[in-house]
């Protein structure tokens, strides 16, 4: 008998994702086990394993396709021996490709002004107003010709489609969008727009601003889609405060020359390693940084988990080193160089970036000198890391050069006091200005 292959939860708070490839095709044989297809979610490529033995027999999304919910079919597995005409009775590619999340929310709003008093002409349309409908209010779009619609603001179910079985497809929004920017002028019914100021209304034709700026767009993945939310919920949430500090780091510098030089060694240590170390031994000696604010309690962790953020081309991502404080340097260094190269590579698991208790943000090997970094909830603090260079300073009353490093601390004013903040600080700093005391 035939098994529908459902859309994996690939991690905790995953409800879609993008079916990046398909690592088989239909006829092949499919074991227990073997990787059948990439999956994107907001942070990484997940490779999804087969749980049952059979053969393919029909890919019902293909791949590419973006928005795939959770536990929506996305192939027909067959039993063996089983015909692929078997496939045929399973779900049919139109169900599991149906627009995303979108189609619910629209309904409520759609069937008031369709179905009722077909003689209120007061507004016509400038795009004809039948087809995309079909059984069950569905509306039947490419995905592809939503997104335009959305961005466009034209109402989808408006259009007629000249797709297959009246699909609506990328020309027919195009042709509806360009319709509505060439009748502007006859439809000055809302609020005319203060003198002097171009309409905020129609957009441009597509490349080209309502301001005349040629553009191209890149398509937000899901990755920075995510990173967008997060970061406006955290500035708008979240009460930040700054505190900073210069650090004085020419025997952390010596220090790490002296290891790295050493025969046989094993590791190649950077000066962040010397930070994830000097922050999880700090946040021992003040455990009050490692916590959580939600409405009923302050979560405060027992394990020093501390992310590090890494770059990648879409966008930051934040591998986790767990239990930090009881790793020393040369195994902080090698396990935070394979998680940076698996987050570039997009292969990072679940349990490798999400959780920890307190981030580490470095931008020094760009040359910046201090920044403030935003604070990546639930964590109540991150720390930003500027480069370390020589400056003037006053040692025992007389001008020398040192070299000197600026770390900027983001706190969530709800979990962190100033106090607790600049305790933190100052144990970190001594910590860096003297690094033997991170080998004991």
């Amino acid at each position: 008998m035939s098994t529908e292959i459902l859309m994996p939860a690939l991690s905790p708070t995953m409800t879609e994702g993008k079916l990046s490839k398909w690592l088989k095709k239909e006829g092949d044989a499919v074991k227990s086990g073997d990787v059948i297809a990439e999956i994107e979610t907001d942070k990484a490529t997940m490779e999804m394993e087969a749980v049952d033995e059979g053969v393919l027999g029909k890919i019902l999304v293909p791949a590419g396709t973006e928005k795939v919910q959770v536990n929506r079919p996305i192939a027909v597995l067959l039993a063996e021996g089983e015909k692929a005409s078997a496939a045929a009775g399973a779900p049919k590619p139109t169900v599991a490709m149906p627009a995303p999340a979108p189609t619910p929310a629209p309904k409520p709003a759609v069937p008031a002004p369709t179905a009722s008093p077909a003689p209120s002409p007061s507004q016509p349309q400038p795009v004809p107003a039948q087809a995309a409908q079909a059984a069950g209010d569905r509306v039947f779009a490419s995905p592809l010709a939503k997104r335009i619609a959305a961005d466009a603001h034209v109402d989808v179910s408006k259009v007629a489609g000249s797709g297959p079985n009246g699909r609506v497809v990328k020309a027919d929004v195009e042709k509806a969008a360009a319709s509505q920017v060439a009748q502007p002028a006859a439809k000055p019914a809302i609020p005319p727009a203060p003198a002097g100021m171009a309409p905020k209304a129609a957009p441009a034709s597509p490349g080209v601003t309502q301001f005349g700026q040629p553009y191209h767009p890149v398509k937000n993945t899901m990755m920075r889609r995510t990173i967008a939310k997060r970061l406006l919920e955290s500035k708008t949430t979240v009460p930040h405060f700054y505190l900073t500090i210069d650090c004085l780091i020419d025997d952390l510098m010596r220090l790490r020359a002296e290891l790295n030089g050493r025969e046989g060694a094993g590791y190649k240590l950077s000066v962040n390693d010397f930070i994830i170390r000097a922050s999880a031994l700090a946040m021992r000696k003040v455990p009050t940084v490692n916590a959580s604010w939600t409405d009923d309690s302050v979560l405060f962790y027992d394990d020093v988990d501390i992310s590090v953020a890494v770059a990648t081309p879409d966008g930051l991502i934040t591998p986790i080193i767990r239990k930090a404080d009881t790793k020393g340097l040369a195994a902080i260094s090698n396990e935070m160089k394979e998680l940076a190269t698996k987050a570039k590579d997009k292969k990072l698991k679940p349990e490798e970036f999400m959780g920890g208790g307190f981030s580490i943000s470095n931008l020094g090997m760009f040359g910046i000198k201090e920044f403030a970094a935003v604070i990546n909830p639930p964590q109540a603090t991150i720390l930003a890391v500027g480069k370390g260079e020589q400056r003037p300073v006053v040692k025992k009353g007389a001008l020398a050069i040192a070299t000197m490093m600026t770390c900027t601390l983001s706190c969530d004013h709800r979990v962190v006091d100033g106090s607790v903040g600049a305790e933190f600080l100052q144990v970190f700093q001594g910590l860096i200005e003297d690094p033997l005391k991170m080998l004991l």
